[in-house]
């Protein structure tokens, strides 16, 4: 039985809670930043109170009506961008994962093993090494400043691939059999089987890959030239004007605060989701 020591309860939840402030405040300062005018930041000691501009300064930010010496794109449209890369990533990165580990599992075929083991190398190829001759083939095709020329090229995932093939190889072969007797075919044991029982993965899954592409940052910056193409991340970049040009250091927060919400979202809500797919060993 474990005894109770009100002494280190006390500590642990003493360092709990200022973990959670040294995380928290530089999000809460972004608020306060976010709620003034960009006069009042730059001011020492910079305000820790709310001001009256909040909404000014978020409708500013949303529409592009602000003013700064960098891009004054809407981050209306900039989050409308991240939000479409960060789905067709993910979802493709899931679909394609999914079938490639069903092909390797399930499939008898010359040089399986080989193929699955050209896929995992791929995790040490990040897309820092690649982005050259990956940015020369998407600029050959014409791909720049598109939805496909931002999502394509980190739409495969060597890392989804794997962790859907060690949960199939854990799939009863009973369940094959059946399937089989059922008349059912591949692809109908595939639909009917194989993707309900990996829906904790899945949401896991989603839940990471969706952050994942709503953060892309580097490949963003070199596949896009037109503000209508900014995600919000490279949004927050371009608003920072280089030299001695005024900073709107006000709307910056604002949007930063703004990207921090669909990221947010998707955790809080998927939460159950994510840590019973990470957790969860009876599958």
């Amino acid at each position: 039985m474990i005894e109770r020591r009100p002494a280190l309860t006390v500590l642990s939840h003493l360092v709990l809670v200022l973990g959670v402030l040294i995380v928290a405040f530089p999000i809460y300062l972004t608020f306060i930043a976010s709620t003034h005018t960009a006069q009042d930041i730059v001011q020492a000691p910079m305000p820790l109170w709310p001001g009256s501009h909040g909404l000014e300064n978020y409708w500013a930010a949303l529409t592009g009506t602000g003013e700064g010496g960098g891009s004054n794109a809407p981050v209306g449209r900039m989050m409308l961008v991240s939000l479409v890369c960060a789905l067709v990533i993910t979802v493709g990165k899931i679909s394609i994962s999914l079938l490639s580990a069903f092909a390797v599992v399930y499939f008898r075929f010359p040089l399986r093993g080989l193929c699955f083991w050209a896929i995992f190398v791929t995790l040490m190829l990040p897309v820092e090494v690649r982005i050259g001759p990956t940015y020369q083939v998407v600029a050959d095709l014409g791909l720049l400043n598109s939805y496909a020329g931002l999502t394509v090229p980190l739409i495969a995932s060597a890392t989804a691939t794997f962790l859907f093939r060690q949960f199939f190889l854990t799939v009863p072969d009973e369940l094959v059999e059946a399937s089989r007797i059922d008349g059912a075919g591949p692809m109908r044991f595939f639909i009917d089987t194989l993707v309900p029982l990996s829906a904790t993965s899945i949401a896991a899954l989603f839940v990471i890959q969706f952050i994942y592409g709503w953060n892309q940052y580097l490949w963003p910056l070199l596949a896009t030239t037109s503000e209508d193409m900014y995600p919000v991340v490279i949004g927050i970049k371009r608003m920072i004007a280089g030299g001695d040009a005024a900073v709107g250091w006000n709307l910056v927060m604002a949007t930063a605060i703004l990207a921090m919400l669909p990221p947010a979202l998707v955790v809080i809500l998927m939460q159950k989701w994510f840590v019973k797919g990470l957790v969860d060993t009876e599958k």
